[in-house]
């Protein structure tokens, strides 16, 4: 089974992310994807007047659906306490779906941040990484060298998709 992790604030889903989540599952032949909002994302504050956590959830529950059958949301992190670390979040999966090929979803600005990440190690073993590039040419270069740097510090395995 190949399995799509999608995470983020999702503050709100917006068609980019739909967009990613059906060119993920068409680029990557992913069996399933799944919609994960963070609970306490680690990367950044929500600005005053967000989404609540339990509407970022309902949220993500209905980007879920605008993406196809494939995908679900699930709010395992907004039930985790703490910081929401991916490298949590992939552990927890591995445990539920131990044989699945597992691709982590992200767009430019976490790709190109990962190893400065919680735990980047244990992110890279868990799971392929699946990055979007907006196809700039001077993004296309930092993605490349993103690329080498992850597979030669972590052992990476890494898709660059459009």
């Amino acid at each position: 089974m190949k399995l799509g992790i999608f995470g983020g604030t999702f503050n709100p889903p917006h068609m980019g992310h739909v967009t990613m989540a059906r060119a993920a599952v068409e680029q990557l032949s992913l069996d399933k994807l799944l919609v994960i909002p963070a609970g306490i994302p680690p990367h950044k504050q929500l600005p005053v007047g967000s989404a609540n956590t339990r509407q970022r959830w309902e949220m993500a529950q209905l980007m879920a659906g605008a993406v196809g059958k494939c995908a679900e949301a699930r709010d395992m992190e907004i039930h985790r306490e703490g910081k929401s670390f991916t490298s949590d979040t992939l552990l927890a999966l591995r445990e539920a779906y131990a044989d699945a090929e597992m691709w982590l979803l992200m767009g430019s600005d976490m790709f190109l941040s990962l190893h400065t990440w919680h735990a980047p190690e244990i992110v890279c073993r868990e799971a392929n990484i699946a990055a979007f590039s907006r196809n700039e040419e001077n993004e296309r270069a930092a993605f490349e060298k993103q690329k080498a740097f992850l597979e030669q510090t972590f052992g990476a395995r890494v898709a660059i998709l459009d």
